[in-house]
């Protein structure tokens, strides 16, 4: 698609922009809104399904539309992805319980898979490397700006409105998106002689599926060593196995395993995966903090975590537009990298809401400069004909660590609370409530998952239903959870700085290879540059 004016180019970047704004404000403005939604849904135990459900179903999705989308173009896929998308955002404000709502989202992140492989992918279509700095900036920068009204946003719905608009109010965008890439996007011609790698697809989906369920129920529903756990470990090999002998005699793999002989793609796909375990892991929990702790309203909770998202707005702009005028990309990784880590360390400490804002935008800033880098140099190492597949296996890796992250980060938390909760009864903080009506008993019984402490208002109509002798002794049980659950994100936040150092290790590593200037073969592009010269020298 170079061959297109630069209007034409600007249109349909502006189409592909609102596209994943859709997206990407559809993820976020749940962020705030999430633990009061699950709260009143009844299912706080399922909690980390919600999340979980959205980045497998978006991971499975974004690795299998990507060598299709090589094969089909990607306009059909983007359509697909924003109409799932659509249904899944109406479906999920209609639910009646937890259940309904997990599947639901399950719908949602097959749409938001979809449109985000395809989306960047477009990206490499339209421009060369060299151009693309600019514009993976500025996708990044509308991914940063709907992370600052998003949260902000679904915090003031949920305090003030039915929690059903958080999912309905930007459907009409939706419509919008679609309309745009129907009309702007190109149609491209299916390419001759590739076939669909339908039996790769289905171990792949194997081998992922049981990999992140056990991951998600590993210390919580299950053991970590129980037979269930131990067994969907021992399919995932098994998958992973086939799936490996399967790709290496496929005539179209769906994952070109031959991608990961070049260096710094495997390179970048690591960093991506542990960058996005630590980040995703520990962000995902930031709200408890705010709300559970600090006691912060949804609606405020959205201005703590609104720094973060200015900062990389701002940064990942201005980053994008350098890397276009220098060629040169990698001292932003090594620049961005350490001062995430910074930001996160100081989430280790927090006690205030001034200290929460500091971190949001240290914190920012550094994912502004870091993050954009590594799909940069995915693409810019693999020949344009894998630019889906390049770009789907870099969403794999950073979904697969985000997914994965935050089902240790469970684990580490629930097993931190229960730690902590047992040192202060133990030294006798806690209250003694043996001796209480056993329909009082039932009433702090609920608030036994300190989760339950972000949900404001079940805890003031609980405290106004009590006695008043009986009020102190329920604000001193609270108090204790706070206290066990403020120390049980700090050790979640410290595990997510130390393994963001290990990403800032790897990043020294990089090759850094020139940008390309065209989306050519390097064979046509040295022809390209034989004839122009020949020409030049006929001029003369």
């Amino acid at each position: 698609m170079e061959h297109l004016s630069s209007k034409r180019k600007l249109s349909i970047m502006i189409a592909i922009m609102v596209a994943m704004f859709f997206a990407a404000i559809n993820q976020t403005i749940v962020s705030t809104a999430m633990p009061r939604i699950i709260a009143i849904l009844d299912g706080m135990e399922l909690y980390t399904w919600t999340i979980t459900i959205y980045m497998l179903t978006s991971t499975i999705a974004t690795v299998l539309v990507g060598k299709l989308s090589d094969i089909y173009g990607r306009k059909p896929f983007l359509l697909g992805g924003i109409l799932l998308f659509v249904i899944g955002a109406f479906l999920s404000g209609l639910a009646n319980d937890v259940y309904q709502f997990i599947t639901y989202r399950g719908i949602q992140g097959v749409g938001a898979g979809i449109i985000m492989a395809t989306a960047f992918t477009a990206v490499g279509d339209l421009f060369p490397p060299r151009e693309r700095g600019k514009w993976t900036g500025l996708m990044t920068a509308v991914f940063g700006f709907s992370s600052v009204i998003g949260p902000t946003l679904g915090g003031y719905i949920i305090d003030h409105m039915e929690w059903h608009w958080v999912f309905w109010i930007f459907l009409p965008l939706g419509v919008i998106a679609f309309v745009m890439i129907m009309w702007l996007f190109p149609k491209t011609e299916r390419k001759k002689g590739e076939s669909i790698d339908y039996l790769g697809s289905l171990f792949l989906t194997t081998t992922i599926v049981p990999l992140l369920l056990a991951f998600t129920w590993a210390g919580s529903k299950y053991e970590w060593g129980s037979f269930e756990i131990l067994g969907l470990f021992g399919i995932t090999i098994v998958s992973l196995v086939i799936f490996l002998l399967v790709e290496k005699y496929a005539k179209s793999p769906v994952l070109p395993l031959y991608m990961f002989k070049n260096g710094i793609v495997t390179l970048s796909n690591v960093i991506g995966f542990i960058m996005n375990f630590g980040m995703m892991g520990a962000l995902i929990y930031l709200s408890f903090f705010v709300q559970g702790v600090l006691e912060v309203s949804p609606t405020h909770a959205g201005y703590v975590t609104m720094p973060m998202s200015i900062g990389m707005v701002i940064t990942s702009a201005i980053s994008g537009s350098m890397i276009s005028k220098t060629g040169k990309y990698k001292r932003f990784a090594l620049i961005g990298m350490p001062i995430m880590f910074a930001g996160m360390l100081i989430m280790v400490f927090m006690n205030s809401i001034w200290m929460a804002v500091l971190a949001m935008i240290i914190f920012g800033f550094g994912l502004g400069l870091g993050m954009p880098v590594f799909s940069l140099t995915i693409q810019n190492a693999v020949p344009h004909k894998e630019l889906g597949a390049a770009t789907a296996t870099m969403q794999l890796f950073r979904n697969l660590g985000g997914t994965i992250g935050i089902a240790v980060m469970g684990t580490v938390l629930a097993s931190s609370l229960k730690h902590n909760l047992t040192d202060l009864a133990k030294t006798g903080h806690g209250a003694d409530l043996s001796k209480l009506d056993p329909a009082i008993q039932e009433k702090f019984a609920k608030f036994a998952n300190p989760q339950m402490l972000t949900d404001q208002p079940a805890l003031k109509s609980t405290m106004e239903s009590l006695p008043a002798d009986i009020q102190p002794i329920f604000a001193k049980v609270i108090e204790m959870l706070r206290d066990a659950l403020s120390s049980s994100l700090s050790t979640v936040f410290l595990t997510g700085a130390l393994i963001l150092v290990v990403a800032v290790i790897l990043t020294f590593f990089i090759k850094e290879i020139p940008l390309r200037t065209t989306n050519k073969a390097p064979e046509e592009a040295a022809k390209g540059e034989t004839a122009s010269a020949q020409l030049a020298s006929q001029g003369e």
